[in-house]
């Protein structure tokens, strides 16, 4: 198993920027996939950036790539999702995913963190 803690969501102004933490309770190198998601009201979770295969790939979705960046602390078992250049658009709830395992892999979930951008 795997528990998730996100924070460092908060009040931003267009332009500004944020950086979301997303604190493991194993080691993150025991961790195959994380992914950061958003989610707005009424609307599907959106995939905004994913660390894959234990770190060795990075993906981003087309609405934040070039400002948005995913890394992994592994010392600190802590995964971070640096926000530049944040627009109004970007305002939704930030969740942490975790995949574990092989082949059939375990999926987590955290609680999740509110960004508002907004002026």
């Amino acid at each position: 198993q795997v528990q998730l803690v996100e924070s460092g969501g908060g009040l931003v102004q267009p332009g500004g920027s944020l950086k979301l933490s997303c604190s493991a309770s194993r080691s993150i190198r025991d961790i195959r996939n994380i992914r950061w998601y958003r989610q707005t009201p009424g609307t599907q979770r959106e995939m905004v950036a994913e660390s894959v295969f234990g770190g060795r790939l990075t993906y981003y979705g087309a609405a934040v790539e070039g400002r948005f960046t995913i890394s992994r602390d592994n010392a600190k078992n802590t995964v971070y999702l640096q926000m530049n250049n944040l627009k109004p658009e970007d305002t939704a709830v930030y969740y942490c995913q975790a995949q574990v395992g092989i082949g059939q892999l375990e999926t987590y979930w955290g609680q999740g963190t509110q960004v508002t951008v907004s002026s």
